[in-house]
């Protein structure tokens, strides 16, 4: 039997794809994904760049508050008395001169009558001498501010031109010898009965921006070797005013005297030019920083006015965020009520 000997052959399978239409269509559905997903991206890091700005700027602020506020807390605290006009050796810049570096002018290290002394803008420079100019060039319109007392930790013995204040209850001795030498009437009693402090003189300026540097809060300040050193507290401040509350009520006045009256700034006829005889006492600081950012910033314009103390400046127009910030400082060893 002979086998019939056919062949079939199976149609093949239709192939079926993406029109050109629905390409299209899923080409047009992925750049709108990709552009919300781009827009998220770019306004997250614009957000980003924003606030690491405001907040580097707030920890610059922090920071320069941080540096200068124990400072003006400790202003007048000469180890067991609080009254300068006690400790022995002190002087004031028209005294004759007096033990200590002449770098910052005549006695400034030991012009104990003014705890706390400032300048209304840095120009002329208030510290006059050799050796003792701005670290480039102070800020015109910047305050100065000066703080004097000693430190709160007591030193066994003194080191040689290390400058030191020994007291006892209401009385001192100013010195930079190793011994101390007698200053009240049978001379010092030894430790206990007596306290040997090193004695701490800060000046703080803003030095002007360049273009190559920054601006920034600066200090000259008294060296163990009683030498003036300066160096850079924090950049980024670019102005700092500073104002005094004053106690200007009569010395015995039971319901006002201890409390501030009134603030001033340090210009004031109050208490410029200094007058020993005054009887009017400086109980706080008002202190402001006006703080820059690093960098400028793209697509942001600083039209802000800045008004503070007697200060009142801007627009600047430029593309750098600032922050102004202020503290008020109460000076923990000021007088007390007489």
């Amino acid at each position: 039997m002979n086998a019939l000997n056919t062949s079939s052959t199976s149609p093949t399978p239709r192939q079926s794809g993406m029109t050109l239409i629905e390409l299209m269509v899923a080409l047009a559905i992925g750049a709108f994904l990709m552009i919300g997903a781009m827009t998220v991206f770019m306004q997250s890091r614009t957000t980003f760049r924003v606030t690491e700005s405001i907040s580097r700027l707030q920890e610059t602020a922090r920071f320069a508050l941080d540096a200068v506020e124990p400072d003006i807390r400790m202003a007048q605290y000469w180890g067991l008395t609080t009254r300068g006009e006690s400790i022995r050796g002190r002087a004031l810049p028209t005294d004759p001169a007096g033990i200590g570096p002449g770098t910052c002018g005549q006695n400034w290290t030991i012009n104990f009558l003014q705890a706390v002394q400032g300048s209304n803008g840095s120009a002329p420079w208030p510290w006059p001498g050799a050796g003792c100019a701005a670290n480039g060039t102070a800020e015109t319109n910047s305050d100065t501010l000066v703080v004097r007392h000693v430190s709160d930790d007591t030193i066994a013995a003194n080191v040689a031109g290390q400058m030191a204040v020994a007291t006892v209850r209401n009385a001192g001795q100013v010195y930079n010898t190793v011994a101390i030498p007698p200053g009240v009437p049978g001379g010092f009693p030894a430790p206990p009965d007596s306290e040997i402090h090193r004695l701490v003189v800060n000046g703080y300026y803003v030095r002007r921006a360049t273009a190559n540097t920054p601006a920034a809060l600066r200090r000259k300040w008294l060296r163990a070797d009683g030498t003036i050193q300066d160096d850079e507290v924090i950049a980024g401040v670019e102005d700092m005013q500073i104002q005094f509350g004053l106690d200007t009520d009569i010395p015995g006045d039971t319901t006002g005297r201890g409390s501030v009256d009134r603030f001033v700034n340090p210009n004031d006829a109050l208490i410029f030019p200094y007058n020993p005889n005054s009887t009017v006492e400086i109980l706080a600081v008002r202190i402001w920083f006006r703080i820059r950012a690093e960098r400028t910033e793209n697509g942001f314009t600083d039209t802000a006015n800045y008004v503070y103390a007697d200060q009142n400046v801007g627009p600047f127009n430029d593309s750098f965020r600032r922050v102004l910030v202020s503290k008020t400082i109460y000076l923990r060893n000021a007088r007390p009520p007489q």
